[in-house]
């Protein structure tokens, strides 16, 4: 294993959206919404973290990744 499984970017993203999303959850409970109600406002807030990272500022491939070509610049699909 030469490689990480997520970067530290990624696990950092990860970890901010979940503590939103626990966040947004616990609020939902104070404001006195039921559970089901609660676990759907916390899955969407942390999806919409990640989703917003991504659109803001996608993760670039590292040099010498297989994600370039010998040109430098990034394969099309």
């Amino acid at each position: 294993m030469d490689h990480p499984l997520l970067t530290a970017r990624s696990a950092l993203v990860l970890l901010l959206a979940l503590l939103a999303g626990l966040a947004a959850a616990a609020l939902t409970v104070w404001a006195g919404s039921g559970v089901p109600h609660s676990v759907l406002c916390g899955a969407g807030s942390t999806a919409l973290g990640v989703v917003f990272n991504q659109l803001v500022a996608p993760e670039q491939p590292a040099r010498g990744s297989r994600d370039t070509d010998s040109g430098g610049g990034a394969r099309g699909l």
